[in-house]
């Protein structure tokens, strides 16, 4: 079986003035479809960079990173744009939703992108919508809803391209420990649905409910372990 991720002595280094620093210095990994997995660490350790090549947000300095198979390493910013928009499904700790639109346009927008009609659009945003449960919010605006309604919409978007990796980036930082709860219980039953989840916490609770734990530190993978 082909894995959705796989890194390969992935260093990056970031020219700071005179000075170059190395953010990642020789990460190799994989991540099987289907798992689960936290990434931890001290702050500095190198987890946003991660966070960013594996998005396809940046590239490796050196190295290369297969996503699903594909060599992303070198490819143009258009093309990772593309893949982005396709193959990663991002949630981020401050929902990063459009003020302007309601539940239903929000969860829509990565579909808007792929010139997907809008009659089927708006079919697969309310199955997702139904899914996390906000089928009775549909039209309202995110300032209408809790900080727990708003990262569910944007878990429905991350899912509207059925992506082959969800990226979380703490997902639950901004929210009380009822609402972090909920949405802890709704990445557990997308895991139990086959969905390859890769989220960052600082959190040694919030990891554990992932599958497999790995703690960075300095740039380097410091433990890989299953839970």
């Amino acid at each position: 079986m082909t894995a959705t991720v796989e890194l390969e002595n992935v260093c990056k280094t970031y020219q700071m003035g005179l000075v170059a620093v190395e953010a990642l210095r020789g990460v190799s990994l994989s991540v099987r479809p289907g798992e689960y997995v936290s990434i931890r660490g001290p702050s500095g350790c190198g987890k946003s960079t991660l966070l960013n090549l594996l998005g396809c947000l940046d590239r490796p300095s050196r190295g290369r990173y297969l996503l699903g198979g594909e060599d992303v390493s070198l490819l143009d910013d258009d093309t990772l744009s593309a893949i982005r928009g396709t193959r990663v499904g991002f949630i981020f700790q401050s929902y990063n939703l459009i003020q302007q639109l309601t539940v239903l346009e929000n969860i829509e927008v990565p579909l808007f992108y792929r010139d997907v009609s809008p009659a089927h659009s708006q079919a697969r945003a309310t199955e997702l919508a139904r899914l996390v449960g906000l089928e009775d919010r549909l039209g309202h605006k995110p300032y209408e809803l809790s900080g727990g309604q708003q990262q569910r919409v944007a878990i429905a978007r991350s899912l509207a391209n059925d992506p082959l990796l969800i990226l979380a980036d703490e997902p639950t930082g901004n929210l009380d420990s009822a609402s972090g709860a909920e949405i802890l219980r709704l990445f557990d039953e997308l895991n139990r649905q086959g969905r390859t989840l890769l989220l960052v916490t600082h959190d040694d609770k919030i990891s554990q409910h992932a599958t497999r734990t790995i703690c960075l530190r300095d740039g380097l993978v410091e433990s890989d372990t299953s839970n």
